[in-house]
């Protein structure tokens, strides 16, 4: 009786001694797998930082894109406000999901129409959507579809522009807007002293005031212009309403510059309006380096408008990294994940709702004569072939651009 019950004793401490061992184990994987998805790529140090020009990053997301179920639906707004949205959007979209090894992906143009963009969200959702990443025409159609999306479960990004009036419970995903009205606030300043303008009669330009985004850029250059107002170094003769329609702008500018002939210098939000601007310029045979825009988005016109020495400059913001930042952001949420506060970076107010979306805040930088080549061209946002053309191929040259 004794001996049996030794061997029960033994046995006891043996199989307690296996538990404890297993639960050590069992924690060690568990530890593990918090910073490995399940297909063996590292996802927990992603970072805004940790984006490329050549996708790197999103390979880490594999294991990742196993996970969840649905589509991720992509929808861009339009094509003639910014030739960015085919150029660079839907391409750097594409490649961030197929590189991630996600293909349950569909890539729309809403080709101006509010409408048409909501078409195509209800079909998204009707296929089975489970992420919609949305960069609305204007934050009342925008809102709309992401209400009506959130009301059927479906995640909601926002892309590129804030979505006044949008669910609560969303993702913004952008770069730092206001920065990028201090940028190209900063180099209009610069600019206006290198071409040597004395006395600066500037005309303000804005962007469409239904985008969001026009209001935060119009936030950033006024802040960066107003010392020089106040002091009197420059003239503000103007700031009429805006818009992203370059014929607009043209017409906005023409009657202002009718009205107002000392003007001799423009703050423009973008490469195509400032284009428009610069042809009507042109057609008043004004002289290269004698009259400032600028511009941003470092597009084919706005860099040989820079050549030419008439806009001094572009905001670039690498969409390869707004890219792949929202493309990681779907999959996160895709997968039931919380992506991590390394991505989540910040907060943008959404003034109508008074409340603070959770946002992915991205770095934009300033791109001139000087740097284009270690810029625009490194990253390979634009084809030296493209931009070094008949008119602009001495300033290439002499600017070291191949």
């Amino acid at each position: 009786m004794r001996r049996s019950l030794k061997r029960v004793s033994v046995l006891s401490v043996a199989l307690m001694v296996a538990a404890v061992l297993a639960a050590c184990g069992g924690s060690s994987k568990k530890s593990s797998s918090a910073t490995t998805t399940s297909g063996g790529g590292s996802s927990a140090n992603l970072s805004v930082s940790s984006f490329t020009s050549d996708f790197s990053a999103m390979s880490q997301l594999k294991g990742l894109a196993g996970q969840g179920k649905g589509l991720v639906g992509v929808l861009l707004p339009d094509t003639t406000t910014s030739a960015r949205y085919v150029s660079f959007d839907a391409p750097y979209l594409t490649k961030a999901f197929q590189t991630a090894g996600f293909t349950q992906f569909k890539v729309d143009n809403a080709q101006g129409s509010a409408s048409t963009m909501q078409t195509q969200a209800e079909a998204d959702i009707t296929s089975g959507a489970s992420v919609l990443i949305v960069d609305p025409l204007d934050s009342g159609s925008g809102a709309a579809i992401e209400n009506n999306a959130v009301s059927k479960g479906v995640k909601v990004i926002d892309y590129d522009r804030l979505t006044k009036g949008g669910p609560a419970d969303r993702i913004y995903v952008s770069f730092d807007n206001v920065k990028v009205g201090q940028t190209i606030g900063n180099g209009f300043v610069d600019c206006v002293k290198s071409w040597n303008v004395a006395k600066p009669n500037v005309l303000v330009m804005d962007g469409d005031p239904t985008d969001n985004n026009a209001g935060l850029f119009s936030q950033g250059y006024n802040g960066v212009l107003k010392p020089h107002f106040d002091d009197g170094s420059y003239l503000k003769v103007g700031e009429p309403a805006g818009t992203w329609t370059p014929s607009v702008a043209q017409t906005t500018f023409a009657q202002q510059y009718t009205a107002h002939p000392n003007i001799n210098s423009v703050v423009t939000p973008n490469d195509d309006n400032a284009n428009a601007v610069i042809s009507y310029l042109q057609s008043k045979q004004i002289k290269p380096k004698t009259f400032p825009t600028t511009g941003q988005d470092a597009s084919k016109s706005g860099l040989q408008n820079i050549l030419k020495g008439f806009q001094c400059g572009t905001v670039y913001k690498p969409i390869y990294l707004e890219a792949q930042a929202a493309a990681a952001i779907a999959l996160y949420l895709r997968a039931g994940q919380t992506p991590p506060s390394s991505l989540v970076n910040a907060t943008t107010k959404d003034t109508q709702q008074n409340t603070d979306v959770k946002s992915v805040y991205l770095t934009p930088s300033w791109v001139n004569i000087d740097n284009m080549q270690q810029t625009v061209i490194k990253d390979g946002a634009v084809k030296v072939s493209d931009i070094c053309v008949a008119d602009t191929q001495a300033a290439c040259t002499a600017a070291g651009i191949k």
